[in-house]
């Protein structure tokens, strides 16, 4: 890194005397710039940490090594490994750490391979060599890794299966060293980006790479961006909602088997009310699967009618959305990068399991919003809403500090400004009809599914 010396220059002006009447009084004004300029430590760190081997990878075998970070050089990585026959691979992911204070990029891959002692530009036709991001993206140089961050890399090497000629026995060496320099502006997704302004393909680059403290920012504003629905499905987007985001993290707990994904990585949700639905339809004497809360949100009406779905088990025609429902009526540009999320329910009195969908949009669960204060009580939600310890609380919801009885966070309105109920995808287990909504004060209820209350749902954009 260059360093630059910076002078200060001070100039000292002097002030001539002047000499007024008899008495030579003398005034004179003597003037002072002093300053102080002082640079913070800062450091750099960024390196290899947690390897993972995909349990499928071949088994290391006499005088082969799995792959293991060098213990004195966390920069480098080592393995050994030998491929018998077509389709054997060996991959493994680790994590790129900057756990320094100053953003780095990748200067330069030195991605290499060698076959039986000699440099190759490309892998032999039998060969698959890739290194990518977890989510497939190829690492290229200039990428970005902002201080404080990680990003997860995959390697795999393979013998491919499709080969029409067995290749001899062959040595095959690799070498990957990436580079990592001090970001500048050259560096991919290193500028802010606007959750306000820019497109959303940009706003997810931007998360994939860990440029988010804009972002940050903007969910602890409650930022709000207009999107436009199509809510008649004829082509013209005349209806416009907004959204905000809901959250940005991914904890550890998130890894958790059974774990809902809905309050994990980068959550969109509506901020205010986009239609008014009931959940399912009423009817106290009826123990069937789409009424009252029998069959939870899974085989829920309101789940259908979100995502363009068709109601399987139950009545009335209404249920069949194939048509219709609010993820058709959402423009390209954002449907596009939004991704199937895992989302884990509670059960009504009527249930005795939870239900675990893939859903592209989803009402939100009473966790999700409220922290349950007192929840050793069996009148607490954490009591009632039986998937209550199998999501999170949304960062949006827990930077706003909203509780059981610190609600006013959870309100929601209509186009009018007015305070709505709103509904939520959990089943109270204490009936056999009620699911959980939020009241037109934020206050967290139970209400009969066939009320015909506000939807306001959520989705993902990126793990």
């Amino acid at each position: 890194m260059r360093r630059q010396n910076k002078r200060i220059t001070t100039y000292f002006i002097l002030c001539g005397l002047l000499l007024i009447g008899v008495v030579y009084a003398i005034l004179q004004a003597n003037l002072q710039i002093n300053g102080t300029a002082k640079i913070q430590a800062n450091t750099w760190d960024i390196h290899f940490d947690n390897i993972v081997v995909n349990e499928n990878s071949v088994s290391i075998g006499t005088g082969d090594s799995a792959a293991t970070i060098d213990s004195e050089n966390n920069c480098k990585v080592d393995f050994e490994v030998t491929l018998s026959i077509p389709g054997d691979f060996y991959e493994f992911t680790i994590d790129v750490v900057n756990a320094g204070t100053i953003d780095g990029m990748i200067g330069e891959l030195n991605k290499t391979l060698k076959v039986n002692g000699n440099f190759v530009d490309t892998p032999p036709d039998y060969l698959n060599y890739i290194v990518t991001y977890i989510d497939g993206t190829e690492v290229e140089e200039n990428h970005i890794i902002v201080a404080g961050y990680t990003k997860k890399i995959k390697v795999r090497l393979e013998f491919k299966m499709d080969i029409e000629e067995l290749p001899d026995a062959v040595t095959l060496e690799t070498s990957l060293s990436p580079q990592f320099v001090q970001a500048d502006s050259s560096s991919i997704y290193y500028k802010d980006v606007s959750f306000v302004n820019d497109s959303w393909n940009d706003i997810v680059n931007a998360y994939k790479f860990g440029n988010i403290k804009v972002l940050e920012q903007a969910m602890a504003a409650g930022t709000i961006r207009e999107v436009q629905l199509d809510m008649d499905y004829d082509g013209t987007y005349e209806t416009t909602a907004h959204v905000r985001i809901a959250n940005l993290s991914t904890p550890a707990e998130c890894s958790t088997t059974g774990f809902s994904q809905t309050a994990c990585g980068f959550v969109i949700e509506f901020s205010d009310e986009i239609s008014t639905h009931e959940i399912n339809p009423y009817n106290p004497t009826v123990s069937k699967i789409g009424f009252n809360n029998k069959g939870g949100w899974e085989h829920s009406h309101m789940r259908a009618y979100l995502n363009g779905g068709v109601f399987l088990e139950g009545e009335p025609q209404e249920a069949d959305y194939t048509n219709g429902g609010v993820y058709n009526a959402i423009s390209s540009d954002l449907k596009n990068h939004i991704i199937d999320t895992t989302v884990v329910s509670g059960y009504g009195m009527g249930d005795s399991i939870n239900f675990t969908t893939i859903d592209k949009l989803y009402l939100l669960s009473t966790h999700e919003l409220f922290l349950d204060v007192d929840d050793d009580s069996s009148s607490g939600i954490d009591y009632n809403d039986k998937s209550y310890y199998d999501t999170r609380q949304l960062d949006y919801y827990q930077i706003n500090n909203v509780t059981i009885s610190n609600y006013v966070g959870a309100k929601k309105t209509n186009s009018y400004h007015s305070g709505v109920y709103w509904w939520l995808r959990s089943a109270n287990s204490s009936t056999t009809t009620n699911f959980y909504c939020v009241d037109n004060s934020g206050y967290l209820r139970g209400s009969y599914g066939n009320s015909n209350w506000s939807v306001s749902p959520a989705f993902r954009i990126a793990e």
